[in-house]
């Protein structure tokens, strides 16, 4: 019992107990275990006794409602999951909800005030309502998108937090942050968001990290590595199950800003100051391309998903699309230069976008493939339909009402589908088949008028 209840609750438990047995004319037993705790009749004498009467019975019926509404819960939670999973893309669209279609539009479902300086990063929990963002303030907070309410402020770092992601191994989620203190921490949202390792090793200010995904069936988001990109103009690579750093990756001439990893784990595309991306192999560690064509320094990166290929493979004159379980085939980057650029594999310039008016903050694929999204210093979120050679769709103006500096698109759910083996395994080489994904429309934005607003269908 002592290692359940804090000594506070026992002491509450035995007084409980000793009144509950005196009322129920168990006088004899009452004063041995009195005696067997030693309360004095001093420290327990008719006044407390009366006090803890009716407790134990109040406490235990409470249990049993309890119980009861737990059963109650579970099953109307049961239903609306039934429900939510009936929801097919066709019945969606009905509702002019198809996701592969869908933006976002103004006005924000939230907008979530708290923060006390700039917010410079958010990221969305991979399976749950959640949403983490960071700032200038030196904080970390932990929202409930579905609701926009604050759920918990964790005291982060030293100096600004400059990065958060999510990831981790397969049911073990864990937030990593990083931060102008140069150090890099690790949370766990199982723990109350208990601070379980800080990756000590980069010589100056750490501006992004990324968890590498496994790409395994069932789990495609899942794995043990983490990428951090630095001002020491380094890119390094951790075991956060060891919290070892595994590789450092050099190349690049100044400050890393960004990185963004292919769904396989195998590439890892980089930019920053020194104006020129570059597509590391992990597997070896060598800069396998280098994206010559910006002219001042680059903010943002990121690898294009297998759903654009058909898109992008067509603007770049191919014949075929490459293959979906191929990897890095084409990626994005937007600098200070107010230019986004689409490139290919092989470092050969595909698209320039043209239309912000500020440095470009950051980078989306739309997870249907046929948008690019784009956040800038001009207080727009920009999307470009692929479909009709990048032409901006849609701008939604004053998005903010200062520089928007973050965008993350919630990740799609995966879950089995269903299962045809026997004893609740499936099949042999069913694992892929068996997976279901389904994609979630929302959108979240920082920025450094202090607030985050979530974007929703």
């Amino acid at each position: 019992m002592s290692q359940l209840l804090a000594p506070r609750q026992a002491d509450e438990l035995h007084k409980a107990i000793i009144a509950y047995l005196t009322s129920a004319g168990f006088s004899s037993t009452a004063t041995a275990l009195q005696e067997e705790l030693g309360l004095s009749t001093e420290t327990f004498d008719d006044t407390i006794r009366k006090k803890y009467e009716g407790l134990l019975e109040k406490k235990w019926t409470s249990v049993v409602r309890l119980q009861r509404k737990i059963l109650d819960l579970e099953s109307k939670n049961a239903a609306l999951q039934a429900e939510l999973d009936s929801a097919t893309p066709t019945s969606l669209s009905r509702h002019n909800q198809d996701p592969s279609k869908w933006l976002p539009k103004s006005p924000a479902r939230h907008t979530l005030q708290s923060h006390r300086l700039p917010v410079t990063c958010v990221a969305f929990h991979p399976v749950f309502s959640s949403i983490a963002s960071g700032s200038e303030d030196m904080t970390i907070k932990i929202w409930d998108w579905e609701m926009g309410e604050l759920e918990r402020t964790i005291k982060a770092h030293t100096k600004p937090v400059l990065d958060v992601d999510f990831g981790g191994p397969n049911g073990g989620t864990l937030l990593a942050s990083c931060s102008s203190d140069t150090q890099i921490k690790l949370w766990d949202p199982a723990a109350d968001y208990k601070n379980v390792r800080t990756l000590p090793g980069h010589d100056h200010s750490v501006s992004a990290v990324r968890f590498i995904p496994s790409g395994l069936p069932g789990a495609p988001l899942s794995g043990t590595l983490l990428a951090s990109a630095s001002r020491d103009q380094t890119i390094r690579i951790w075991d956060v199950t060891t919290g070892y750093c595994i590789r450092t990756l050099h190349g690049h001439s100044d400050w890393v800003r960004d990185v963004s990893p292919s769904f396989d784990g195998r590439w890892l595309l980089a930019a920053g100051n020194d104006k020129a991306p570059r597509l590391w192999d992990l597997n070896t560690g060598d800069s396998k391309v280098v994206f010559l064509g910006h002219e001042h320094v680059v903010e943002c990166c990121v690898i294009a998903p297998p759903a654009t290929y058909p898109y992008l493979a067509a603007l770049a004159g191919l014949k075929k699309a490459p293959a979906s379980t191929s990897s890095a085939e084409f990626v994005a980057t937007g600098g200070r230069d107010k230019l986004i650029k689409i490139w290919d594999a092989r470092g050969s310039l595909v698209r320039t976008l043209i239309g912000h008016d500020n440095w470009i903050r950051a980078l989306v694929f739309h997870p249907g493939g046929r948008y690019l999204l784009s956040v800038s210093d001009d207080k727009t979120i920009r999307c470009w339909d692929l479909t009709q050679k990048c032409k901006c769709v849609k701008t939604l103006e004053d998005a903010h009402g200062h520089f928007v500096t973050s965008l993350r698109w919630a990740p799609s759910v995966y879950k089995e589908a269903n299962m045809n083996g026997t004893n609740g395994h499936a099949k042999e080489g069913a694992s892929a088949k068996g997976i279901e994904e389904t994609m979630r429309c929302v959108l979240a934005t920082g920025s450094v008028d202090l607030h985050v607003r979530i974007f929703a269908s």
